[in-house]
């Protein structure tokens, strides 16, 4: 049986995945539907997986983080304690601060195997350009996009399908967080 990929990103109405600007994580519109929501995606066993990158920015995040904050929301104290797979060339492990195996080689490759030998569903938040990657090999099942109401169009960083090849949505699911948060669940279809 092949296990699920979700690629689970927040975006912007503008498309940014980060911002530059003064706004802090959530862009300012953090929410305990949107907290409550997160933390029952993350309770459910799955595996993570993620770029170098996106595990060296969440890895720092958490170590210069203090009890409270909301880098140590209960989603992302749960998602960091789930096993995570790192794609990367260039890191080694073992890692610090999370149950992550460095796994050497290219993304397309590692994560077809991931999905035909995890016993349990895969999950990747973040790592934009892996995930682009694997969009466009087919290895993506659900794209899960939670758009924050903010528009960014001078400071956003990011922007988290630039240089993706084109695909149709299915629909999926989607509801409303806190009132005016979005999230959108798809099944992607290269576009062909």
């Amino acid at each position: 049986m092949t296990a699920t990929y979700t690629f689970d990103v927040f975006s912007t109405l503008d498309g940014f995945g980060n911002t530059g600007g003064d706004r802090a994580g959530y862009w300012g519109k953090r929410g305990p539907e949107l907290l409550a929501h997160r933390l029952a995606l993350y309770g459910q066993e799955q595996r993570m997986v993620l770029g170098a990158n996106t595990y060296r920015e969440f890895a720092y995040m958490l170590a210069s983080s203090t009890e409270g904050s909301e880098v140590r929301d209960p989603w992302v104290t749960r998602m960091a304690s789930l096993p995570t797979t790192v794609v990367s060339t260039r890191l080694e492990g073992p890692l610090d601060g999370l149950d992550a195996t460095v796994v050497s080689g290219d993304a397309v490759d590692i994560v077809a195997r991931l999905r035909e030998e995890s016993e349990m569903p895969l999950r990747s938040h973040g790592s934009l350009s892996m995930n682009r990657a694997l969009m466009a090999a087919g290895l993506v099942d659900v794209v899960q996009v939670t758009l924050f109401p903010v528009i960014t169009g001078q400071s956003g960083l990011d922007p988290v399908f630039r240089g993706a090849a084109d695909f149709d949505l299915e629909l999926v699911e989607s509801r409303t967080l806190d009132g005016n948060i979005q999230e959108l669940v798809y099944r992607p279809v290269l576009h062909v």
